[in-house]
């Protein structure tokens, strides 16, 4: 580790060394030419300092990290269109020579495909035809007695607004990447949470099965086929995003007349279904709250078990709520289903969703409201 931590320290070093060698010489050569450079008779002198100073560090760091992570060629290569640019521009006594504008041109093109390759390459060619642009008008009007006033300005302007352009281009690019990976992440989340319901329900489905199963039921096969229309179902439509409420609603169906096989005691369900509007709905998802009614009331009670659910749909959305009773014993459940249901909700619909449960002595109550438009 100290070996390592010593090789980086030294490798930092001479980037660092390197690039303050031609960030100096860039400076040099700058101040020969005129142009690359604040001069001390365009502001005051000690705002000429700071300026300068603060444009060698910027430059000195920049290219202390170009050095660590590009090949020493590639980045002399393109330090070399800016020294070519200038040595054209102090030497040729050509008014608005044809030289120096193409050369800073590539200068930016090279540094544009160093420091950002993928957006380079990914917008080259509106990238080209920009700089394309720029220098057809540039050789068009630079020989026009009017050009230094009407039409240099605008070849200057051409070339700052599109490097500015890369720079915006370069940070939308990081806020898509940035808000795929979000998206890719709360899909991944998502798909562990409907996981995680599904075997927490052929858990509990299985355990009633192998107690018919030991008891020799005559009721065990006709289980056996609600549990395969019920697997059925959560195998294939489960894993889509959305499906019809009506299938939901069949689904919900299929597990109460499963548990309706299993219990020898009587159980008062009733399901109102007031279905006006057709909307899709994410799978598996009202089932849960139905399970939760089972698994602490209707196992609790020994006799006057009762379930009452309804389900509703406006032009809008869904309504769906669920009461049942429950013996209570003092003891909080705290099982992983209602909260799945409540992260399943703020994931599928944020700010689009009411969730509420209630609880008295020995009636549980839970409401829901889904905006589906």
């Amino acid at each position: 580790m100290k070996t390592h931590m010593t090789s980086f320290i030294k490798s930092s070093y001479k980037d660092l060394v390197i690039g303050g060698v031609l960030a100096g010489a860039i400076f040099i050569v700058g101040s020969l030419s005129g142009g690359f450079i604040v001069r001390p008779d365009a502001v005051i002198l000690p705002l000429y300092i700071v300026i300068n100073v603060f444009c060698f560090l910027f430059c000195w760091l920049t290219l202390a990290l170009l050095i660590s992570r590009f090949a020493m060629y590639k980045i002399l290569g393109v330090l070399g269109l800016l020294f070519l640019g200038a040595i054209a521009e102090y030497y040729m006594n050509i008014p608005d020579n044809p030289i120096t504008i193409p050369l800073l041109i590539l200068f930016w093109m090279g540094v544009s495909y160093l420091v950002l390759p993928k957006v380079f390459k990914k917008y080259r060619i509106a990238i080209l035809f920009t700089y394309g642009v720029v220098i057809t008008y540039f050789f068009i009007f630079r020989g026009t007695p009017n050009y230094a006033e009407d039409h240099r300005p605008v070849v200057t302007n051409f070339l700052v607004i599109s490097i500015s352009v890369m720079i915006v281009l370069w940070a939308y690019d990081q806020w898509k990447w940035l808000t795929n990976l979000r998206a890719d992440k709360a899909k991944a989340e998502l798909m562990v949470l409907k996981n995680q319901v599904n075997p927490h329900f052929f858990f509990n489905t299985l355990n009633n099965l192998y107690g018919l199963a030991v008891e020799k039921s005559e009721k065990a096969p006709a289980m056996i086929l609600k549990l395969s229309d019920i697997m059925r179902y959560t195998i294939y439509d489960g894993n889509a995003d959305y499906v019809d409420l009506r299938d939901e609603i069949s689904y919900i169906e299929d597990y109460i007349e499963l548990h309706k096989i299993r219990y020898q005691k009587k159980v008062e369900i009733t399901f109102k279904k007031d279905i006006l509007y057709s909307h899709k709905i994410a799978p598996i998802l009202l089932v849960v709250p139905v399970e939760n009614a089972f698994k602490h009331g209707v196992e609790s009670l020994m006799q006057n078990a009762f379930i009452n659910i309804e389900i509703a749909t406006t032009d809008s959305g869904i309504y769906f709520s669920i009461r049942n009773n429950y013996e209570n014993k003092g003891l909080e459940s705290k099982g992983i289903g209602l909260d799945n249901l409540k992260k399943r909700l703020e994931m599928i619909y944020p700010n689009k969703h009411t969730l509420e449960m209630t609880k008295t002595r020995d009636i549980y109550e839970l409401s829901l409201s889904i905006e589906t438009t």
